[in-house]
C-alpha cells in the first residue's frame, strides 16, 4: 500500500509540475506602434513558442564575408558575431526569435511574424563601427591630386580597376577618356607633374577644412579610382578618405561630399553604453549616445585639444556629419540623421547599443514564409493530431477494453507531459514538430501493445491476475527500451546535424519518447495496481 501511495504521489507531482509549466503567464513582448517605434507591453499566454512555419516570418542564413576581410579563426569570429546579432535581434522587436550557430561557419536567424524583411536584413548585416576623427587641415590631399592624376594617366586606370558603387563601367571609362582630351600631352611624363586629370577636374574644396565636393555624375568614376591599389598607395600617409552621407546643391548641380580625415580616431564606439533615437523639429531624426566613464574622460580630453576644429562622426566608413568643436565634450553627444525618419534613427541606435560586428557577414540564403501558410499548417496539424489520438483511443478501447481505457488515461498523461517538456525547455513548436508529436503518439501506445499481449500470454498460462500484470510489464521492458533507445538515437542525430524544422521534429520526438516511456511503464502500471487494490484481485481483468 505504501508503494502504491508513493507511485500516486509521484504521478500527482508530475502532473502538477506539467500544469505549472503550461499555465498561462504574463510575459513582456515588444510591439510596433503606429509611428514605427517599439514599446514593451505585457501579454498573457501559454508559454509554448510557435516556429517560423506556424506563424510566418523570415529565415536568414548568415556566413562570414571573407571577400571583405581575412579571418584567421572563423569559428571564434562567428561566436563573437553571434552575440552581436542576437543582441540586435532582441532589440529589433521580434517576438520569440531564433538565433543560433550551425556548424562552424553559419548563423541561422529566424524572425517569426516579421513585417519588413529588407529592414531586418540591413540591421543584421550592418557593421555599425563608429569612430570620431578630426578633419585634415594640412591640405595634404590637394597637394597629392596632381600625383594621383599622373598615376591615372600613366597606368591607364579606369573605374573598372576597383569596385564601383553603382553606375555603368563603360560609361565611366569613356568619361575618364574625355577628362584627358584637352590635357597637355607632355604633362604626364611623371606621376608627380601637374596633370589635368579626373581628380583635378572632378574634385573641388568644400566649405570646411578636409571637405571636398564631387559632382554627382562623377561619383562612380572617382569612387572607383579611389579604390584602385595604385591610387590607395599614393594617398597621403596618415589620412583616411571617406564619402559623406550628405550632399549639397550648388546652382542646378548636385554634389557629393568627400572628407579627408586624420587616421587616428580620437575615440570609437567601443566606449558606448547607450544610444537612443529622438526626433527634433529642426534637425530631424537623431541618435543621442552616452559613453562610459573611461570613454567620457577620453572624449573630453581629446575634444579639448581640438576646439575650433571639425570632428567627423564616421559610421561604417561614411561620414554622418562633421560639426565644429565649440568646447570640450563630455560623455554625451548626438548623431543627426537629416531627412531620415525616426525608424532609421531607431535602427542605428539599436545596432550601436549591440556593438559592431567583429567580422563582416553576408546573407547566404533568405526565405520568407507567409502567415496564411502558418494558419493552414496549424489547422491541418491540429486536425491530424486530433484524428490520430481519436483513432488510437478507439483501437485501444475496442481491442483491449478496460485495459485499453487505462492505456488511454496514460496517453492523456503523455500529452500533458510532452507539452510541458517543450515549454520547460523553451523549445519551438514547428510543423515537423507537430508531425513528431503525432508520431510519438504511436510510440506511446506501442509499448502498451507489447505489455498487454504479454499479460494475455501470462493469463493464458494460468498465472494469477496480479502475477500476470507484473510479468507482463517485466518481460516487455527490454523490447520497450530497445525501440525507444533506437528512436531516441535517431532523433538525437537529427537534432545534432539538422537545422530549423528538422530540429523541431527531433526535439518534439525526444520529448514524446521520454513522456511515453514514463506513461507506459510507470503510469499505466500504477493504474493497474489501483484497480487491483480496489477489487482485491477478485475480478477478471478485461484485456
Amino acid at each position: 500500500m505504501s508503494n502504491l501511495k508513493t507511485r500516486l504521489i509521484s504521478i500527482a507531482v508530475m502532473i502538477g509540475v506539467s500544469l505549472f509549466a503550461l499555465f498561462p503567464r504574463t510575459v513582456t513582448e515588444r510591439v510596433k506602434r503606429a509611428d514605427g517605434t517599439f514599446v514593451d507591453t505585457l501579454v498573457r499566454r501559454v508559454p509554448l513558442k510557435r516556429g517560423l512555419d506556424l506563424q510566418g516570418g523570415m529565415h536568414l542564413t548568415l556566413e562570414i564575408d571573407d571577400t571583405k576581410q581575412k579571418v584567421d579563426n572563423v569559428s571564434d569570429a562567428l561566436e563573437r558575431a553571434l552575440v552581436v546579432v542576437r543582441s540586435r535581434i532582441d532589440e529589433f522587436g521580434v517576438a520569440e526569435p531564433l538565433v543560433q550557430k550551425v556548424g562552424e561557419d553559419r548563423i541561422i536567424v529566424e524572425l517569426p511574424g516579421i513585417e519588413d524583411p529588407a529592414r531586418a536584413t540591413a540591421v543584421v548585416q550592418r557593421s555599425a563601427f563608429l569612430q570620431f576623427q578630426i578633419t585634415d587641415e594640412t591640405q595634404a590631399f590637394e597637394r597629392a591630386i596632381p600625383r594621383l592624376d599622373g598615376i591615372v594617366r600613366e597606368k591607364g586606370l579606369s573605374v573598372a580597376t576597383g569596385p564601383s558603387v553603382g553606375g555603368d563601367t563603360a560609361k565611366s571609362a569613356n568619361a575618364l577618356s574625355n577628362l584627358f582630351q584637352n590635357a597637355d600631352s607632355a604633362a604626364g611624363d611623371t606621376a608627380g607633374t601637374a596633370v589635368d586629370g579626373p581628380f583635378r577636374r572632378s574634385i573641388s574644396p568644400g566649405q570646411m577644412p578636409g571637405q571636398y565636393v564631387v559632382a554627382d555624375k562623377d561619383f562612380t568614376l572617382i569612387d572607383g579610382l579611389l579604390r584602385a591599389p595604385e591610387i590607395v598607395a599614393a594617398l597621403p600617409p596618415g589620412k583616411d578618405i571617406h564619402w559623406g552621407r550628405d550632399s549639397v546643391v550648388l546652382g542646378q548641380q548636385v554634389y557629393r561630399t568627400l572628407y579627408v580625415l586624420d587616421s587616428r580616431a580620437i575615440i570609437d564606439g567601443t566606449f558606448l553604453t547607450n544610444a537612443t533615437p529622438n526626433q527634433d523639429p529642426l534637425e530631424g531624426a537623431k541618435v543621442d549616445f552616452v559613453f562610459n566613464t573611461e570613454g567620457g574622460q577620453r572624449f573630453r580630453r581629446e575634444t579639448g585639444k581640438h576646439i575650433g576644429d571639425n570632428m567627423a562622426i564616421v559610421l561604417d566608413d561614411r561620414v554622418m556629419s562633421a560639426p565644429v568643436i565649440q568646447s570640450a565634450i563630455g560623455s554625451r553627444g548626438q548623431i543627426t540623421m537629416g531627412n531620415n525618419d525616426l525608424q532609421a534613427a531607431q535602427d542605428l541606435s539599436l545596432v550601436l547599443r549591440a556593438g559592431a560586428l567583429p567580422v563582416p557577414l553576408r546573407v547566404e540564403e533568405t526565405q520568407t514564409i507567409g502567415a496564411s501558410m502558418g494558419t493552414d499548417a496549424i489547422r491541418q496539424g491540429l486536425f491530424s493530431g486530433a484524428l490520430g489520438i481519436v483513432l488510437v483511443i478507439l483501437i485501444m478501447v475496442v481491442y483491449y477494453r478496460f485495459s485499453g481505457f487505462l492505456a488511454v488515461c496514460g496517453l492523456a498523461f503523455y500529452v500533458l507531459v510532452t507539452l510541458a517538456i517543450l515549454a520547460g525547455f523553451d523549445a519551438t513548436l514547428t510543423l515537423p514538430g507537430i508531425a513528431g508529436f503525432v508520431l510519438s503518439i504511436g510510440m506511446a501506445v506501442d509499448a502498451n501493445f507489447l505489455i498487454f499481449e504479454r499479460i494475455r500470454e501470462e493469463m493464458d498460462a494460468g498465472r494469477t491476475t496480479r502475477l500476470a500484470i507484473d510479468e507482463g510489464f517485466n518481460h516487455a521492458w527490454s523490447a520497450i527500451i530497445d525501440t525507444h533507445v533506437t528512436t531516441a538515437l535517431t532523433a538525437a542525430i537529427l537534432y545534432q546535424f539538422g537545422t530549423g524544422p528538422v530540429r523541431g521534429f527531433a526535439v518534439t520526438l525526444l520529448a514524446g519518447l521520454a513522456a511515453s516511456l514514463v506513461s507506459a511503464i510507470f503510469v499505466v502500471r500504477t493504474l493497474f495496481y489501483v484497480w487491483l487494490h480496489r477489487t482485491k484481485a477478485t475480478q477478471t481483468l478485461s484485456i
